[in-house]
């Protein structure tokens, strides 16, 4: 079934409801992963239509070292984003990955609109297109439990991806939610899955995987697999995971604030990665094929019957950006509370960063009386947990004008409503670091407006000289480097372990050495191509606003250096101008 030259790519129709498996591409040339989905949105995607076109496709795609080697256990989603209607990606674990490669595909591309709300069944020996009609606006937590009470087989190498109400009703940053605590999260994957009446996706891995026969193999694993569990490679994401960051950025004076007026507030202590771990954490685990075990997983206790000692119990998983954005950019300072809206948002299926922000915006808008309650439905007021909790109901629903608008972006309803200079959106709604000049650059000019695209907050708290041409390089350089991470599919978290050599080593053992050898010269292009496939289908750099609400940012540093951003965008701009051709 493997094949060492060309990828095994499954495409569904969901008009037609007939698939069909072919030969695709070059290994060599398109690597996997974000590479192998830039390729086949190239081939198959509509550059000129809107998201919704029935023959946009969605893209899932592995990489080269999938299934064989620890942490190598995520999965690109390639699709037109409802955002912004530009090509984008969104990566996530869980076990979609390894179901996938189970199945024997390198690829899946759903195209064509349903009939009816549907549930795709995709399987090595088995495809099916479900009606599901009565599942119509449950939340993503009730549609999980219904879909694998139906679908029972083969649940050890099954993966279940589906959206909730936020995905139908085009909420454009609604999220996929993977395996219950991994998401698609960013870019509307969930509205793009919503636009074709997919209320989810059951891949079922339920074929054999032959297993490599090269005697370097054994070895390598078993020390890739030492080194990332018995070294201190990994003990920061075991250990408290990323919330460890919440007091040294709060230390810093570079987290935000009640929608980034502030950058630092003495109340971190009740959201830190330290008080989740003393009194709300329950357990840890993991994606498929990682032993590190980064996802912590809270337990929220609510009483449901007053004056009985009656409680009801759920597990929510968190880490730092959802803390971010449900916490402090909300001014909530009880880590119960954090845990309740986080819970509410993968209820909806909403992206929780971008969901966080925009009810911050929303906040701000209501205390300056440019919205009023009859937008919001409910007053809202930093720090009231039950007011968000009930506002993230209404814009999972799109309950009204506002929400409907709030559900396109913050940016979207700050022009009709005001407050523009408050609106805190890099791209997409940001992240959480108010670390300084490189991080915002970076975000509202990278190819997926994610913090993950270069990592540019770590450039900023290193302090280095302000030679914008210099960082410019060091983050395309960075960009490129995690590229390569993205076609194997690696989790980043493993990035120090998974070197250059390291990954050309791990494709030499299971027989993919020429794939090894074509990186260096391969990764550069697959980096170009990206961004020609973002230019092509409609980004336009000279659009792209920093806020004021940014510009002002006073942290650890002093004021923000305003002519050096400028400076840091102008080159960033030309760089990747130049590099799409």
């Amino acid at each position: 079934m493997f094949n060492p030259e060309q990828f095994r790519v499954l495409l569904v129709d969901l008009t037609s409801e007939k698939s069909r498996v072919l030969m695709f591409g070059d290994r060599t040339l398109s690597i996997g992963g974000c590479g192998l989905a830039a390729e086949l949105y190239t081939t198959y995607g509509k550059l000129d239509e809107p998201y919704d076109c029935p023959d946009q496709p969605l893209i899932f795609a592995i990489g080269p070292l999938t299934a064989y080697f620890p942490l190598m256990s995520k999965c690109v989603m390639g699709f037109k984003s409802p955002y912004n209607n530009q090509y984008t990606e969104s990566h996530a674990g869980g076990r979609a990955a390894l179901s996938m490669r189970f199945a024997g595909y390198d690829a899946i591309i759903i195209t064509g609109k349903s009939s009816r709300l549907a549930c795709a069944v995709i399987g090595g020996r088995h495809i099916e297109i479900k009606d599901v009609h009565y599942l119509s606006q449950f939340d993503v937590l009730g549609t999980g439990k219904h879909l694998r009470r139906i679908f029972k087989s083969d649940s050890g190498h099954r993966s279940l991806l589906r959206i909730g109400p936020a995905g139908e009703n085009q909420v454009s940053y609604a999220a996929v939610n993977v395996d219950t605590y991994r998401h698609f999260g960013r870019m509307g994957g969930g509205a793009a899955m919503g636009a074709k009446n997919l209320k989810a996706i059951m891949i079922l891995g339920d074929t054999p995987l032959d297993y490599p026969k090269s005697k370097t193999y054994p070895t390598l694993y078993k020390s890739l697999y030492e080194e990332l569990t018995l070294t201190p490679a990994m003990k920061k994401y075991h250990d408290l995971g990323t919330p460890e960051n919440l007091i040294p950025l709060n230390t810093m004076k570079a987290l935000p604030w009640k929608n980034l007026q502030e950058t630092s507030d003495e109340g971190v202590g009740g959201i830190s990665g330290e008080r989740f771990a003393d009194e709300l954490l329950l357990r840890k685990t993991a994606c498929a094929g990682c032993p590190v075990g980064c996802i912590h997983v809270g337990l929220l206790r609510e009483k449901f019957a007053v004056g009985k000692h009656e409680f009801l119990y759920r597990q929510v998983s968190y880490d730092f950006e959802p803390i971010f954005a449900d916490g402090t950019m909300l001014g909530i300072k009880n880590a119960a509370h954090v845990l309740l809206l986080i819970e509410e948002f993968e209820r909806q299926g909403l992206d929780v960063m971008s969901g966080g922000v925009a009810l911050a915006w929303a906040t701000e808008a209501y205390e300056k009386n440019l919205i009023t309650d009859k937008e919001t439905l409910t007053p809202l007021q930093f720090g009231d947990a039950e007011a968000y909790q009930t506002a993230i109901r209404h814009l999972g629903a799109r309950t009204n004008d506002f929400y409907y608008e709030l559900g396109r972006g913050s940016a979207n309803a700050a022009e009709k409503y005001g407050g523009s200079d408050f609106a805190c959106v890099l791209g997409q709604e940001m992240a959480g670091y108010a670390t300084g000049e490189v991080f915002f650059v970076s975000q509202a000019y990278g190819f997926r407006h994610s913090h993950l695209d270069t990592a540019g907050y770590s450039f900023d708290q290193k302090n280095l000289p302000q030679d914008a041409p210099l960082i410019v390089q060091q983050l395309l350089e960075e960009e490129r480097r995690r590229i390569e991470l993205t076609t194997m599919v690696s989790c980043l978290f493993a990035r120090s372990v998974y070197t250059h050599e390291k990954i050309q080593e791990a494709l030499e053992s299971i027989g993919l050495g020429n794939i090894g050898s074509a990186l260096n010269s391969r990764i550069p292009e697959i980096q170009a191509h990206r961004w020609r496939l973002k230019f092509q289908t409609g980004y336009d750099p000279a659009l792209i606003q920093i806020p004021k609400r940014i510009r002002d940012v006073v942290n650890w540093k002093g004021p923000i250096d305003q002519t050096y951003m400028s400076k840091l965008a102008g080159k960033y701009n030309e760089a990747i101008i130049e590099m799409a051709g």
